[in-house]
Order: C-alpha cells, then sequence, then structure tokens
C-alpha cells in the first residue's frame, strides 16, 4: 500500500470527523480551524481527487438543498481501503516516533 502525503492524511481525517456531511466546503473549514492556516478549496480538492481515484473515499451527490439554490453538494466518505490507509500511516508514524522523548523539543 502506497502511504498517504500529509495533505491526503488530513484530509480523510477530516472526512471521518464529519461523518456524512463531508464536502469541500465543510472539508476546508474544519481542515483550517485545527491546522490555524486558511487552507484555499484547491488545497483540498487535488487530495480529495487522488483519494477518490484510489478508492479511500467515496463520491455521491446529495438531493438538492434549498440553502444552495437547489443545488447539490458532493459528500465524501471513508471507503474500508481508506480507513486502511490511515490505520497504515498511523503505525508508521507510531514506529517513527518511538523512542523519541518529549525532552527532545524543550527549549534549553
Amino acid at each position: 500500500m502506497k502511504l498517504l502525503s500529509r495533505s491526503e492524511e488530513i484530509v480523510l481525517l477530516a472526512i471521518w470527523r464529519l461523518q456524512g456531511n463531508a464536502y469541500g466546503v465543510s472539508l476546508r473549514d474544519l481542515i483550517s480551524e485545527i491546522t490555524g492556516y486558511d487552507w484555499p478549496l484547491g488545497a483540498v480538492y487535488v487530495p480529495l481527487d487522488t483519494l477518490t481515484r484510489r478508492e479511500y473515499v467515496r463520491k455521491t451527490v446529495s438531493p438538492p438543498v434549498a440553502e444552495r439554490g437547489g443545488r447539490s453538494k458532493c459528500l465524501y466518505e471513508l471507503t474500508r481501503k481508506g480507513k486502511a490507509a490511515l490505520q497504515s500511516i498511523r503505525e508508521v508514524q507510531n514506529a517513527l516516533w518511538r523512542g523519541v522523548p518529549e525532552s527532545a523539543f524543550d527549549k534549553s
């Protein structure tokens, strides 16, 4: 399995957190809030396209929404393959961080 890039990981985790309400703007807003950086929509849609092609994410279209002037939303949800990719990257990160003491980052 190919490892996720950092932006792919962040987008997958945001989709998981939004549970059924994951669409472009909601993803961008959550990611911007958590990271403290203003993410442009393109920074969300590029990894979304990649994740969809790799079948880590399933894209569906919602029924028309009144607050959007009757337009639909593209909603995203994790697939089993996407969950497995998140688990793999978590295991890699845990293995890399193992043995690095908190004191390594002390400002002294």
